[in-house]
């Protein structure tokens, strides 16, 4: 049986490297080296990182030429993507090409993880019949995960 590779999306401010301190103080990034951690310490926790299916990249590298797709490459060798959506995220370039390319293009299912949401009751309204105001100002913090036709499941970070 052939490993199933997720893909992990989440803001970092750019240029991101992730050997820089910057990048690894991100509340998102740290969430995502959580996810590694785990994976270190148990081998059969279901985490498969794609960011590890390719080779790493400089971000001074060009967008389209290089970094764009390398994203792409990843993205294509995932069954789907993890997307850490919390107040520190933001309309970048980088996270709305992931998150276009993994829903619209490869029709990808989507994981949410809402880092700062305490338990799932957090999500909808009282009456359990749509989500609540939080958690729309977060999906509009990017449109085109807002606005795309999507499959999600739903997690939180406890």
């Amino acid at each position: 049986m052939s490993k199933i590779y997720n893909y992990s999306a989440f803001y970092v401010s750019e240029p991101f490297s992730e050997s820089s301190l910057g990048a690894h103080a991100s509340k998102d990034f740290c969430y995502y080296n959580m996810l590694r951690a785990w994976k270190g310490l148990d081998s059969s926790f279901p985490f498969n990182n794609a960011h590890d299916t390719t080779y790493n990249v400089r971000d001074n590298s060009d967008w389209e030429t290089t970094l764009k797709p390398r994203l792409h490459q990843r993205l294509r060798n995932s069954q789907n993507l993890i997307y850490f959506l919390s107040d520190n995220t933001v309309n970048s370039r980088a996270l709305r090409e992931e998150l276009d390319y993994a829903i619209n293009t490869l029709n990808l299912p989507v994981i949410v993880v809402y880092p700062e949401l305490k338990s799932k009751e957090e999500l909808l309204t009282s009456d359990k019949k749509q989500l609540n105001n939080t958690v729309k100002s977060l999906w509009n913090k990017l449109p085109v995960f807002r606005d795309s036709n999507t499959r999600f499941l739903f997690y939180m970070f406890q």
